[in-house]
C-alpha cells in the first residue's frame, strides 16, 4: 500500500469515527456527571477520565458499525451536517469492510480497556454496573444497525437511540461518579431522551428516500 493509500485509509477512519458526534457523546457524559454533582457526590477527575477513556472506542465501535451498515443508503443521499453518515466510502470507494473491520477493533479495545477498568489491576477500578452498562451500549448499539436485530431497519432505530444516547450514556457518567444507578437518576435523564428522539425525527428525515430505496424501514421512511 502506498503512502497516498494508507493516508486515504485512516482519514477515512477518522470520518467513519464520527469525531464531532464523539465529542457530543462526551457532553452528554458530562451530563451524567453534572447529575452525580447535584446529588452532592464528590468527582474523581482521574475516575471520570477514565470512564471516558472507556466510553470512546465503544461509541467509535458503533459508529463503525453504522457506517458499514449503512454504505448503500449513504451512497443514495444528499449529506447534511447530522446524516447521511460521513460519506468516507461512498466519496473514497473503499469497501465496506474496512468500516467492519474498525467496528471490531474498536469493539476490542474499548472491551479491553473496560476489563482493566473494572478487574484488580485498575487505579481504581470501575465496577459491575459500568461493565453492564457499556456492555449493553455496545450490543444494542451494534443491534440498531446489524443483524440478526436490525432495529433501524424495523422502525426501532429511533427509540432505541433516543434510550441509548438519552439515557444509558449520561446514567453511565452518573455511575462512574456515584458507583450505583438510583431512580431519581433515571427520572432526570427522561426529559433528555425525549428531546433526542425528536432530533432523530429530524436527522432521518433527510435519508426517507435512500434509506426505502434499500429497503430500510425507518419512523421517517414510514
Amino acid at each position: 500500500m502506498s503512502e497516498s493509500d494508507r493516508r486515504t485509509v485512516l482519514v477515512a477512519l477518522w470520518r467513519m469515527s464520527r469525531p464531532a458526534q464523539i465529542a457530543l457523546i462526551a457532553l452528554v457524559y458530562a451530563l451524567g456527571v453534572a447529575i452525580a454533582l447535584g446529588r452532592g457526590a464528590t468527582v474523581d477527575p482521574a475516575d471520570v477520565g477514565i470512564g471516558l477513556a472507556v466510553l470512546v472506542p465503544v461509541a467509535a465501535s458503533v459508529h463503525y458499525a453504522n457506517e458499514y451498515a449503512d454504505a448503500e443508503t449513504d451512497a443514495l443521499t444528499d449529506r447534511t451536517p447530522f446524516s447521511g453518515g460521513s460519506g468516507a466510502l461512498a466519496e473514497t470507494g473503499l469497501p465496506r469492510r474496512l468500516a467492519l473491520r474498525a467496528a471490531v477493533g474498536s469493539a476490542a479495545i474499548g472491551l479491553l480497556l473496560l476489563a482493566w477498568a473494572a478487574g484488580p489491576l485498575g487505579r481504581r477500578p470501575l465496577s459491575a454496573v459500568h461493565a453492564v452498562l457499556l456492555g449493553g451500549i455496545l450490543l444494542v448499539g451494534w443491534q440498531y444497525s446489524v443483524g440478526p436485530l436490525r432495529l433501524a431497519w424495523r422502525g426501532l432505530g429511533e427509540v432505541t437511540n433516543a434510550a441509548l444516547g438519552g439515557i444509558a450514556l449520561p446514567l453511565y457518567g452518573f455511575a462512574v461518579v456515584t458507583g450505583e444507578l438510583t431512580l431519581d437518576a433515571v427520572l432526570a435523564t427522561a426529559p433528555f431522551a425525549l428531546v433526542v428522539f425528536v432530533n432523530l425525527l429530524e436527522t432521518q428525515w433527510p435519508d426517507r428516500r435512500a434509506d426505502a430505496a434499500v429497503g430500510k424501514q425507518t419512523l421517517a421512511t414510514r
